[in-house]
């Protein structure tokens, strides 16, 4: 289905409020500020700071 282009120009990182990136496999999307990975799930950007993955420093 894919994630609506006005969807993601609106969302913003819960923790710093700054930008979003969303992945290359649009499976979720990217915090360089807090270094955080926010995952999409059926669909649905799950935007929650506890359900937040950290990226890898490596």
């Amino acid at each position: 289905m894919g994630i609506n282009k006005e969807l993601i120009d609106i969302l913003a990182c819960p923790k710093c409020k700054g930008d979003l990136k969303l992945t290359e496999e649009e499976d979720g999307f990217i915090c360089n500020n807090c270094k955080l990975r926010y995952p999409i799930k059926d669909d649905i950007p799950v935007m929650l700071i506890d359900e937040a993955i950290p990226l890898s420093e490596g």
